[in-house]
């Protein structure tokens, strides 16, 4: 059973969803199946799918030129990273709906077409020029934005797309109804495998498919680990947005009753291919505030995160008329801007670009870890929105961090906490004192009201005689 990946128009962007696989219950609980290589798709360029464009390409917004800094440049402060390192010679793929040729993606190179007949320099839908340039747009002096790594350089493989569809589904739909899209699973798992053969040693994947943990992926499960372990590529994948339909559900973090237990047995939503956690590394989003935002899926596999709002990137529509852009719009003019962790995966897969020029001798798990090292982690050291923390470009350059950093990254770090000492009887002396001192005082004067009765009784009996006494004698008052 299929369930249709759609992108829609709207004040959102989102992470663009996968036609997702699901299979009969042979899915564990646990986490993904594993990996199987006899899934692994097969190698080689793509062929032309038989497709049509069920709407036309998107357009964009221009801006002029300005030298403001978009807000996520400014957060993450990756200019200040680039004495140490601008990425120069690492190849990044983008793995998403195309990229557009531009002059500020110089030396782009084509890696094929899952979706059409192009080479993968067709970008309709506008996300996958988008995510480039977030990764490795060329500075400019007159202008502010730029991407993470300017001196890497991009693969493209257009792997989906909401513009196209199989063909001859156009004739069967009523005017004004949206394309059905294309791309899947399996064609996202023979992209990976491409890229990793190309030489790719940075794979970002703004795509997500999200379905029930029964999910059957493992086709793409074999892609990443052949990609991860066979060509030391760093796949960087996508947390998801809860904005998208197949992505509604919401994965619980750490019970607090509970803290040892699986966070995998709970999962409600699997994540594709961000639920690898073993070898792909997982951006959830942040706002410009720092926390997550309202749409990023949280999952066990989280690792870090990055800015997801209020993007800014390359216009790859008659950029003559303006070189970046905010927002994107259909042949309707309906208006939609950028924001998703769509967005933030490449912010992420930038800053493993400037890593791994900077630290050649790095394997890839290594990286990973030191990605992770590096973040501003939350107060709980981890959690399932964020990971081990948004990101830190110039640490990550700069930093050092031992074997043993590297090690303890992923163990809890825990210790039994003794019982604290009871505490030391109270000193009721004073207390004592004062209430044996009130009870004497009490005693006291109950005893001398009582000793005052024979008394009092003796002196009423001598008045009562020498009245007696007088009246007896008839003496009367002078």
């Amino acid at each position: 059973m299929s369930a249709r990946r759609a992108v829609r128009l709207c004040g959102v962007v989102a992470v663009l969803s996968l036609t997702v696989v699901l299979g009969q219950g042979t899915a564990s609980a646990r986490g993904p199946l594993p990996i199987d290589p006899s899934q692994l798709p097969g190698k080689g360029a793509p062929t032309a799918p038989d497709t049509e464009k069920g709407t036309n390409c998107l357009f964009t917004v221009p801006l002029a030129a300005s030298k403001a800094v978009p807000e996520p440049q400014r957060y993450l402060d990756f200019r200040s990273a680039w004495q140490f390192s601008r990425g120069q010679g690492v190849k990044v793929a983008v793995i998403d709906t195309g990229v557009a040729a531009h002059p500020r993606l110089p030396g782009l190179e084509p890696g094929g077409d899952y979706v059409g007949n192009s080479d993968g320099t067709e970008d309709c839908d506008i996300h996958g020029t988008i995510v480039a340039g977030l990764i490795a747009a060329k500075d400019d002096p007159a202008d502010g934005f730029s991407g993470v790594a300017p001196d890497a350089t991009i693969l493209t493989l257009r792997q989906s797309s909401a513009i196209y569809q199989v063909k001859g589904r156009g004739a069967q739909k009523k005017e004004g109804e949206n394309a059905d899209g294309y791309g899947d699973v399996g064609t996202l798992a023979a992209a990976v495998v491409r890229a990793a053969d190309l030489g790719a040693k940075v794979i970002n994947i703004s795509e997500v498919a999200c379905a029930a943990p029964t999910l059957d992926d493992r086709a793409l499960g074999a892609a990443v680990r052949y990609a991860a372990v066979e060509h030391d590529a760093v796949i960087v994948a996508a947390a998801g947005n809860n904005d998208r339909e197949s992505c509604k559900g919401a994965n619980p973090g750490i019970d607090p009753l509970h803290p040892t237990a699986d966070p995998y047995d709970r999962v409600a939503t699997a994540v594709s291919p961000a639920w690898y956690d073993d070898f792909v590394l997982a951006v959830g989003s942040v706002s410009s505030n720092g926390a997550a935002s309202s749409f990023t899926v949280p999952g066990p596999w989280v690792d870090v995160a990055a800015p997801g709002e209020n993007i800014t990137s390359l216009n790859p529509v008659n950029w003559q008329q303006g070189v970046d852009t905010t927002t994107k719009t259909n042949e309707k003019g309906e208006k939609g801007t950028f924001q998703g962790t769509s967005f933030s995966a490449p912010l992420v897969a930038g800053t493993v670009a400037l890593v791994r020029a900077r630290f050649p001798q790095l394997s890839a798990p290594e990286v990973m870890k030191r990605i992770k090292a590096t973040a501003h982690a939350p107060a709980e050291g981890w959690n399932p929105y964020v990971g081990f923390g948004v990101i830190d470009p110039v640490a990550s350059v700069t930093a050092t961090v031992s074997p043993d950093q590297l090690s303890r990254i992923l163990t809890p770090n825990s210790a039994k906490l003794p019982i604290p000492p009871a505490p030391p009887a109270p000193d009721n002396r004073p207390r004592n004192v004062a209430l044996i001192g009130a009870g004497i005082i009490a005693t006291l004067l109950v005893l001398g009201v009582l000793a005052s009765f024979p008394i009092r009784r003796r002196i009423q009996l001598a008045e009562s005689s020498g009245n007696a006494a007088v009246e007896s004698s008839g003496a009367r008052p002078s």
